[in-house]
């Protein structure tokens, strides 16, 4: 055993050598003598495609220094209370708060948390933004320098003259600027809470959102957040005594509502959707922070090309000037949003985001949430199917020529031989748009013409577990998916532009998918930063399968509900969506060399909830074959002028036909003889009748009656006429007796870390 004097000397050596270390470590830092070049102002750089420049955002932080008796005691106080309640009696460092950092960057974990308003001041002007235990000590001796040379005064005039709040604004001045018009001096104490919550994240606390940058950064999280920490805020410093309660009562009375965000110089149009795009892939891809990255001295190489921009900008606005106008009231309030990516590749080249920041738009709907796709879903479905077959089949893929029942209004029936059932027990009827009698159709058939009723029961019987896995391993992200309920083959998932063109890049590519992506590289103090290499491609499904869909999508626009896009003049495939009440329509097409999405919807500006577009553009409803196939068909013209008509790669026959019960011979069930061309596609074939209703004396519309309120077919002379219903429902309701069947997710934002 060791002997006492033996220990208490390693004891004293040891402590011994930890201030030796202390005080050799605070003689050797120094207070830098002048600021940090992240406190010095920057611009980051966008480039297009070809390596020119696209713009130059931050022309010197928006940033003006004030003295500190311009800065309303409000303001001081919420820091304070918020931040640092022992401000003014502590020595600029907080030990046990150091420590905990410290264990946590150890653990890799989250470093924030352990800071002095003195540290923070010292972080913001003399060190980088980097979590390294080196910068931490560097702070700590710092701090304790910067605490004897400063009074506490100027300490917290840099602090909230150097803090980051957001939308750009570095500084008190520029923030009570860009979130109120006014100067700091005049902020009330409701306001002064508002900005000093925003120091706690501004991505998170500003009630405008920030959705292209971070998906869970939604207006309704982002205000319910701000909201919290505000009256907090207020509340710490009533507890405080730093105001009266007469004070207390009159700040919290009203939620001090900020300005709207405001277009920055050179950031209008399509390029402020282009860099917010861009900046989000940077994020999402690096180790580097918003604030870091709103310091500037990036120079970021895009994938964007600027004359397919410019091409599909003024694609949207053509056919918008042909067809919408803002006079009518229906036609108030419609959206587009498009995106463009190139198949074996995943690079976005163009996108369309909305009608720009200069018009108040800030929301970019080329990677928008919530809008459901519709019957673009379709495609997703049949190729399940074609690569697993269904639970008859024992896992051999189906044949596109299998013949499913087209009628309206039919039974559908789970895999366990049961019916699925509304919330009152009575059958669950699956509706078309139309109530035409196709009988028995082929899969292929059902496809071009867009028939609900068989890939309803299609996505049933191949399991709608396959189907969601076939559209993920396409490119759909898994917050996309809407409850897997039998509505799910119709499109109520909601990805967004981006994404649904980079999944049928899957198809285009024969099967291969590659994540789509916004940024080829990105340099700073003229090195190029690691993490931004090109996605590498993986098959998503088998190479016949992609072929044989896109055989089938081929056929959409020769001689179905795409038909419109023929236009184009050139080999294409594609699929029209449209949505219950109409509320949103798509089209989504290929060729080898490009894939494109465009969506159109209505939206309420106050609340963001889809609005019906019957009656807009002066006609009774808006299909995926009308407008959004007239845009995609103007932009694809412009976009391939001078290339090649590469068409597409011969599919071979693929799977067995694997017909419905009750389907007509002469095709035999599953165990066919060789499947014929898919260039035959039988003529509908009435036999068996649609199924007697529950007897019952009013029908309600059910979760999965989409179209229940609707008159009949199209009637505005678009590419869905007589079609057997381009419109998917909107589930409102959990389907009762099949676990996992909840509405689920429908934050369709585009990137997992893509952008």
């Amino acid at each position: 055993m060791p002997s006492w004097k033996l220990v208490s000397g390693l004891c004293l050596f040891f402590f011994g050598s930890m201030v030796a270390a202390v005080g050799v470590g605070y003689a050797m830092v120094g207070v830098p003598s002048e600021e940090n070049a992240a406190a010095r102002s920057q611009n980051n750089v966008y480039y297009w495609a070809d390596g020119s420049q696209m713009v130059a955002t931050g022309a010197g932080q928006n940033r003006q220094n004030i003295t500190i008796d311009r800065i309303p005691k409000e303001m001081q106080y919420a820091v304070i209370s918020a931040e640092n309640k022992t401000f003014y009696k502590d020595s600029g460092v907080d030990p046990m708060g150091i420590a905990r950092a410290l264990a946590n960057m150890a653990r890799g974990g989250d470093t924030q948390g352990g800071s002095t308003i003195t540290q923070q001041f010292v972080k913001n002007t003399y060190l980088s933004q980097d979590q390294t235990i080196s910068r931490k000590f560097k702070e700590m001796f710092i701090s304790i320098k910067v605490g004897t040379k400063l009074s506490k005064h100027e300490i917290l005039q840099g602090y909230l003259n150097t803090s980051y709040y957001g939308r750009g604004a570095y500084g008190i001045q520029a923030a009570a600027q860009t979130y109120y018009g006014k100067d700091a001096v005049d902020l009330n104490a409701s306001e002064c809470a508002f900005l000093a919550a925003l120091l706690k994240g501004p991505t998170y606390f500003d009630p405008a959102g920030n959705e292209n940058l971070d998906r869970t950064a939604t207006k309704e999280a982002n205000l319910e957040r701000s909201k919290e920490r505000w009256s907090w805020i207020l509340g710490e410093m009533r507890k405080d005594e730093r105001i009266s309660e007469a004070e207390y009562q009159e700040a919290i009375k009203r939620y001090p509502e900020p300005q709207g965000r405001k277009a920055i110089k050179g950031m209008t149009g399509q390029i402020s959707y282009l860099v917010d795009t861009a900046k989000k892939y940077v994020l999402n891809n690096s180790d580097i922070d918003e604030r870091k990255f709103d310091q500037g001295g990036y120079q970021i190489y895009t994938t964007f090309e600027k004359d397919k921009v410019e091409a599909l900008a003024k694609a949207v606005k053509k056919i918008e000037k042909e067809k919408i106008d803002p006079k009518r009231k229906l036609d108030k309030h419609v959206q587009f949003g498009a995106a463009s990516v190139k198949p074996n590749d995943g690079a976005i080249v163009a996108l369309y985001g909305g009608a720009g920041y200069e018009n108040n738009h800030f929301n970019n709907n080329a990677d928008t949430s919530g809008v459901p796709v519709g019957s673009t879903w379709k495609p997703f479905v049949l190729a399940a199917a074609m690569e697993h077959g269904t639970y008859k089949t024992q896992g051999v893929g189906v044949s596109p020529l299998s013949k499913y029942n087209g009628n309206d209004r039919l039974k559908v029936r789970r895999q366990d031989g049961s019916y699925y059932l509304r919330e009152d027990n009575s059958f669950f009827y699956q509706k078309n748009e139309t109530d035409r009698r196709w009988g028995y159709i082929t899969l292929r058939k059902a496809m071009e013409q867009s028939v609900n009723t068989p890939f309803v029961q299609l996505g049933v019987d191949v399991g709608l577990t396959k189907v969601r896995d076939t559209a993920k391993a396409s490119g759909i992200l898994d917050q996309s998916f809407a409850g897997l309920n039998p509505s799910f083959a119709l499109g109520t998932s909601t990805p967004s532009a981006i994404r649904m063109a980079d999944a049928y890049a899957t198809f285009a590519a024969s099967g291969k998918h590659t994540a789509p992506y916004s940024v080829k590289s990105v340099k700073y103090a003229g090195q190029e930063l690691e993490g931004f290499e090109k996605p590498k491609a993986a098959q998503a499904m088998p190479e016949n399968v992609a072929n044989n869909l896109t055989d089938v999508l081929e056929n959409v626009i020769e001689n179905g509900t795409g038909k419109n896009a023929r236009a184009l003049g050139r080999t294409a495939a594609g699929k029209t969506g449209t949505t219950d009440e109409n509320k949103s329509a798509w089209f989504v097409g290929y060729t080898q060399q490009l894939s494109t999405a465009v969506a159109m919807f209505r939206e309420d500006p106050e609340s963001h909830k889809l609005l019906s577009m019957n009656g807009t553009a002066g006609v009774d409803s808006i299909h995926g074959g009308d407008i959004p196939t007239s845009v995609w068909t103007e932009y694809m013209r412009a976009a391939l002028e001078g290339e090649p008509d590469p068409g597409f790669p011969e599919p071979t026959t693929i799977g067995e036909i694997a017909d419905q019960a009750g389907a007509p011979s002469p095709t035999p069930s599953f165990t066919a003889s060789p499947t014929p061309s898919p260039s035959a596609s039988p003529s509908a074939t009435p036999s068996e009748p649609s199924p007697t209703p529950t007897p019952s004396t009013t029908e309600t519309c059910s979760a999965w009656d989409f179209d229940c309120e609707e008159s009949g077919g199209n009637t505005n002379g678009g590419a869905d006429t007589g079609g057997g219903g381009d419109v998917t429902p909107t589930p409102t309701m959990t389907e009762t007796g099949e676990p996992g069947n909840s509405r689920g997710n429908s934050n369709g934002g585009l990137f997992g870390g893509t952008g």
